[in-house]
């Protein structure tokens, strides 16, 4: 089969087009003839050499993909785990000591290629009027996003959700959940094309403003009240900003690191508010399918940015690293 394998870590010309064996699906699993796998931050770190990946050169990058599995069309849930210890048994399965995510952690290949061996389990079935392309935007972001605002954020009815950074796949789908799950939603955003089209998603209010000015005009719109809970994964740029919009135990969820991988805290706000401050990595089979009852159900839809042909991978990478995407950026083998 044809494939885009890391050969080094580094940039995105150490991204090659080869020739490469088949996958033998294992017991449990099938084979997946993969027709769209989407981008995510998390390929560029396995890409540049993010430590303690697991991940062993030459590598399979992808983790959103979507395809035919025996002619049912079909996207995955990209989590790997034991399935035996108590964290799995729990339901806490990105707890599992041998987590892992297709074509990321644990080294498993991904979907930079035109087969994939799955694991039958994981395969969720694609609505009808959602394109290969669109259903491979929703596992990863869809399933962190629910996570995020439903399991750790505990969003209700009513409650104010501040999205960071509107444009990234992650957001799209953390405005959606967050309006599905009854909450006002206020998106930010340093990038005024961005505005129209997080409205369009569902968004109450769009604060076109640059960090520092994010608490004072979330006040503004909430008339004191400041917001239940902080939905962020920028990291740094971002992180003690997006903490200063949250009300008295409020809770900052967070996903990522996109602009560096250290913030600094005032603890002054933590403890004088009560906040909470809670990091989250992707989720379970069981939330997945929770998650996934919204995109059947047309509450949630994909938003793609651009799509690229697989071996145009580089080009995709440069796309997604420019920061100027609004959705996701994708693959079709």
């Amino acid at each position: 089969m044809k494939a885009v394998v890391l050969k080094a870590f580094g940039g995105a010309e150490n991204l090659e087009r080869r020739e490469v064996a088949d996958p033998v699906p294992a017991a449990g699993e099938t084979l997946l003839d993969v027709r769209a796998c989407a981008l995510n931050h998390l390929d560029l770190w396995i890409r540049a050499g993010l430590p303690g990946s697991g991940v062993k050169l030459p590598h399979i990058l992808g983790s959103d993909v979507a395809g035919l599995a025996g002619g049912r069309r079909v996207a995955l849930h990209p989590g790997l785990c034991c399935g035996a210890c108590a964290a799995c048994k729990d339901g806490r399965e990105s707890d599992c000591a041998s987590f892992g995510i297709i074509g990321a952690y644990g080294g498993s290949p991904g979907g930079y290629a035109q087969k994939l061996a799955v694991k039958e389990a994981h395969l969720l079935p694609i609505p009808d009027g959602i394109s290969f392309e669109g259903a491979a935007c929703l596992p990863l972001t869809l399933l962190t996003a629910w996570r995020m605002l439903k399991t750790l954020g505990d969003v209700r009815q009513g409650g104010v959700v501040v999205v960071v950074g509107a444009g990234s796949g992650v957001a799209v789908m953390g405005i959606q959940i967050a309006k599905a799950l009854g909450a006002s939603v206020i998106a930010t955003t340093t990038d005024p094309a961005k505005a129209d089209r997080a409205k369009a998603l569902g968004a109450d209010h769009v604060l076109v403003a640059p960090p520092a000015d994010l608490a004072r005009e979330v006040r503004k719109l909430t008339a004191g009240a400041m917001a239940d809970v902080a939905f962020e994964h920028v990291g740094p740029a971002l992180f003690m900003d997006a903490l200063k919009c949250l009300k008295p135990s409020g809770r900052l969820v967070t996903c990522g690191s996109t602009s560096g991988p250290k913030v600094e805290l005032d603890m002054r706000y933590v403890f004088s508010r009560q906040l909470r401050i809670l990091g989250s990595r992707m989720g379970s089979l069981r939330e997945m399918k929770e998650a996934w009852a919204l995109v059947e159900a047309g509450t949630v839809k994909p938003v793609v940015d651009k799509v690229f042909p697989l071996a145009d991978a580089a080009a995709a990478h440069a796309r997604l690293e420019s920061r100027a995407q609004f959705g996701k950026v994708v693959l079709a083998p």
